[in-house]
């Protein structure tokens, strides 16, 4: 997220959060598809991570990527943190350890998404190169220890670091060490919203072991396929993983809202400063504990807004849906993303057939994938088969979808072709993880400095 929200419209009951969540609903000519990803900066130089200050740091790419594309300037105490479009249609922003999140703007097809990420990739090359930085497209940070992470001054960030370790024993390493891509994608009404969180929460696994990419850790095999998919397993348990309720027939936004009430805040923002709220749940908070401990202690639908943002469930519900299983990639896999789940989900023949397809697993069958994955990918055992099987059947409702979204681009092509490079998996039956894994124990010569050559952007 790349700013925060400031609303200060007083909460007055529980109606109006789940009102909040409601006013996403969009007809279907209106849906979009926003594509976020990060990537590690690194100097080319000794592949050593880039600070934040210096006439060489992040804070000064972002400067000049502020120069070139005349956006705002997202601050934080005085520190630019970040980049948004004017008119909203996009924004840069930074994670915990410097990477680099382009947050993109909502657009109509995956062939503007690619075009997006191209140009953007261009731009902060343009902007980086002089400097000798590049970055890396990978799911976790294959070679620095959390000690030679940067830190990047962004006030939430200081919350999280120090209440972190208090709910989980991987947090800081989520924070810092971890890249991802994302997609976020809207729904018509509740039923839709369901049909939608239900078959994407059951599937992202699967999108997990098809972009797994986060094999390496302080320069060695990690043991995972998905390094980055187990750090997931033990972050905070109370606001992330597999939800449960959300398996329930009659799950609605109400039930998002119960939930989201009784996880405990990180942060409440007044005159622009942050005050840690970790010890509270939004719940507490609605019910006047703070009122004495910060200014202007009610809570507001900013703060809602803020703590929904705050939350780590495999798919998250905002005033859309948040498709967050995928270790981040090269380029084709920032198309690729979007791609799987548009066509899954934003048309009705495909969503049909991939309720059907999931309709009757558990949440203990999907817990059990999700587990089995980090370490197993694509050969992760499911039922009587395995979800290389199970991927062939995705990608192929995938497919119909976006072939019967008909979005050509100016040469004839449709969408089906940003689907390749999954096919391409599914095909070899190796993650992009193992061949990382090969090449390291073969022609790198078991170091893994090459691959800041052949996976930087």
């Amino acid at each position: 997220m790349a700013r925060d929200t400031t609303d200060f419209r007083p909460i007055e009951g529980v109606d109006e959060l789940v009102e909040h969540l409601a006013e996403g609903n969009k007809p279907r000519d209106k849906w979009r598809i926003g594509t976020e990803h990060e990537k590690f900066p690194f100097y080319v130089d000794g592949n050593a991570p880039v600070p934040y200050g210096g006439e060489r740091g992040i804070r000064a790419i972002l400067e000049g990527m502020q120069e070139k594309l005349g956006w705002d300037p997202i601050m934080d105490a005085g520190r630019i943190i970040g980049l948004v479009e004017p008119t909203g249609q996009g924004a840069i922003s930074l994670e915990p350890g410097g990477q680099f999140e382009l947050s993109g703007a909502p657009l109509e097809t995956i062939h503007q998404t690619c075009r997006e990420g191209n140009a953007h990739l261009a731009q902060v090359r343009e902007i980086a190169e002089p400097m000798g930085i590049r970055f890396l497209g990978l799911g976790g940070s294959p070679k620095w220890s959390l000690a030679e992470t940067p830190k990047m001054p962004k006030s939430r960030y200081e919350i999280m670091t120090r209440y972190m370790p208090k709910v989980g024993s991987k947090g800081l390493d989520m924070m810092y060490r971890t890249c991802t891509i994302q997609v976020n994608l809207d729904f018509e009404n509740e039923a839709d919203m369901r049909r939608k969180m239900q078959v994407s929460l059951k599937l992202q696994p699967l999108s997990t072991a098809l972009f797994a990419n986060s094999p390496f850790t302080e320069g060695r095999p990690n043991g995972f396929q998905s390094w980055r998919g187990d750090i997931w397993r033990d972050t905070d348990n109370q606001r992330s993983g597999l939800l449960e309720f959300c398996f329930s027939p009659e799950f609605g936004f109400a039930d998002y809202v119960e939930w989201a009430l009784d996880v405990p805040m990180y942060f409440v923002i007044r005159d622009g400063h942050y005050h840690d709220m970790t010890h509270v749940t939004f719940r507490q908070f609605m019910g006047g504990v703070a009122r004495n401990e910060i200014p202007d202690g009610l809570p507001t639908m900013g703060d809602w807004a803020n703590h929904l943002s705050t939350l780590f469930p495999d798919v998250r519900l905002k005033r859309f849906l948040e498709m967050r299983g995928a270790d981040g990639g090269p380029w084709r896999r920032i198309c690729a993303l979007p791609a799987l789940w548009v066509g899954l989900l934003y048309d009705e023949a495909a969503l049909d057939a991939a309720e059907a397809l999931t309709s009757n697993w558990t949440y203990e069958e999907v817990l059990a994938m999700r587990n089995a994955v980090p370490e197993q990918g694509i050969s992760a055992p499911f039922r009587n088969t395995t979800l290389r099987e199970i991927a062939r059947d995705v990608l192929v409702i995938s497919r119909m979808g976006l072939k019967n979204r008909a979005k050509k681009n100016r040469d004839g092509y449709d969408e089906t072709t940003f689907l390749n490079t999954l096919d391409e998996v599914v095909a070899r039956g190796t993650t992009s993880a193992e061949e990382l894994l090969s090449a390291y124990h073969t022609r790198w010569g078991g170091s893994i400095e090459p691959v800041f050559m052949e996976y930087a952007y």
